[in-house]
């Protein structure tokens, strides 16, 4: 994952051990691969599903969506769990449950023991959502820790195509996903056991990372820590690195609780909490993983085929991609609040032309009907949306919210910022069917229209940039 830029400016930091800290950036974004191969797999083994289990219409919604239960949870208790026990331990026990998770699921017997599967794996999915963007952000230094931090978003989008392709291949070979693959086992089975292979990769390359400094620090285990630091930037920085983040931390060096979310001084919330409550909020309500989650069903909603529609995911994909590349290239140099309120301003306008060709369409016998020029309309601008999240909050979001905090309060932070985004997730998934049923998908699109549009206004007066600053220095 290192570019000219990064690896070019090695020589003005002569101490630093550029490629070591890639590396194991690069280990910690496996996470967020699996995140994504967690959430796209279980698009391909539905059928599969009702028919192992018999499932009722409802049962396999629940088998579906089981994961979210566990992300909100897995989120939450891994930022407190990282102060007690660390970070790299925390991504450790997420992979371990990957690989259960990966394992249980295929094999399950009974929609139960596939329902435990998979909330295993949104404990998984929740720790690593948090806690590689916070691991990140605590190894890498301040020029390029954007850059290094975005690259957890490329990877969480290569983790679905991994997905989506590995699924395609396997119901492929075999005839279906029903159909018998390898072993006397159908092929939707195989989908997920294919998840075990990188998490057991993961799981292994996390054996021989080094721990977080800055967690280290917090603990008192100041000379693990300046080994560490050592490493990472050499001896001459490290002992003035280490010193920093002594000096940021609380004056009598409490264990870090989640009562410090609370200002000694005035007795209420720390405003830099709402904040991270705000942007972790938002990144859902403008209605992402409605696109993600509901695509097909969204366009042959519109009129199109399901081919079609299979093919325009494919090409939102392909999209979300590029625009995760334009943000690691500009999220250190432009910085993270500029590409925010510009990504919202973009969403709120494309998501306002989708709302427009939507409310154009006619009901035909129960389907939205659209014309041509509508038709294409709401096609271009709902790419032209999905490119604006990619390229702003799908990526600066984790990023910051893995940075924001100060030392103290990091870990208690995203425990309350991570629950607060993958409960947002599931109210937005859950209530979509709803109001598309109720109020139509202009109405529905129009609600995530204002969202958009208010999350500018959130970012100019709330957010505060983070570019170019050291941990050390943010504030609470």
């Amino acid at each position: 994952m290192s570019s000219p830029s990064i690896a070019g400016q090695t020589a003005a930091h002569s101490g630093e051990n550029t490629r070591f800290i890639i590396l194991i950036a690069c280990v910690a974004t496996i996470g967020g691969f699996l995140f994504g191969f967690d959430s796209g797999v279980i698009n391909g083994t539905v059928d599969g599903l009702q028919q192992a289990f018999g499932s009722s219409k409802a049962a396999l919604g629940f088998e579906v969506a089981s994961m979210l239960l566990g992300c909100a949870i897995g989120a939450f208790f891994a930022g407190r769990l990282a102060d007690r026990w660390g970070r790299r331990s925390v991504l450790i026990i997420s992979a371990v449950l990957f690989l259960l998770s990966a394992i249980g699921a295929g094999a399950a017997s009974s929609s139960l023991v596939f329902i435990v599967a998979r909330v295993l794996g949104g404990f998984a999915v929740g720790a690593a959502s948090v806690m590689s963007p916070a691991y990140i952000a605590e190894v890498a230094p301040a020029r390029y820790r954007g850059r290094l931090a975005t690259v957890q978003q490329i990877a969480i989008i290569s983790g679905l195509f991994a997905a989506f392709l590995s699924n395609y291949l396997l119901a492929k070979t075999a005839g279906a996903s029903t159909e018998v693959l390898w072993g006397g086992h159908a092929a939707w089975r195989w989908m997920f056991w294919m998840m075990a292979f990188p998490s057991a990769l993961f799981l292994v390359l996390l054996l021989v990372i080094p721990e977080s400094p800055r967690y280290l620090v917090v603990k008192r285990r100041k000379d693990q820590a300046l080994a560490v630091l050592s490493k990472l930037y050499g001896p001459a920085q490290a002992q003035t690195t280490l010193a920093e983040i002594d000096a940021s931390l609380s004056a009598d060096h409490h264990r870090p609780q989640l009562s410090d979310l609370i200002s000694k001084a005035t007795g209420k919330i720390r405003p830099i909490v709402w904040v991270g409550i705000g942007l972790a909020t938002f990144q859902q309500l403008v209605g992402i993983n409605v696109v993600f989650y509901y695509g097909a069903v969204l366009w042959q909603a519109v009129g199109f085929s399901e081919n079609d529609a299979l093919l325009i995911n494919v090409l939102s994909g392909a999209l979300s991609i590029g625009a995760c590349l334009i943000a690691l290239v500009l999220i250190d140099k432009v910085g993270r609040k500029p590409l925010l309120w510009v990504g919202s301003l973009g969403m709120a306008i494309s998501l306002a032309l989708v709302t427009l060709a939507f409310a154009s369409g006619s009901l035909v016998d129960g389907h939205l009907q659209l014309s041509d020029a509508m038709g294409m309309l709401a096609l271009v601008a709902a790419n032209i949306y999905v490119v604006f999240f990619n390229m702003s909050w799908g990526p600066v979001m984790w990023v910051m919210l893995g940075e924001m905090f100060p030392n103290q309060i990091r870990g208690s932070g995203l425990a309350v910022a991570g629950a607060a985004q993958w409960t947002s997730n599931f109210a937005i998934t859950m209530s979509f069917p709803i109001l598309l049923a109720g109020i139509g998908l202009a109405a529905t699109y129009s609600i995530y229209m204002v969202a958009a549009f208010l999350s500018v206004f959130f970012v100019l007066r709330y957010v505060h940039e983070t570019k170019g600053k050291e941990l050390e220095q943010m504030e609470g």
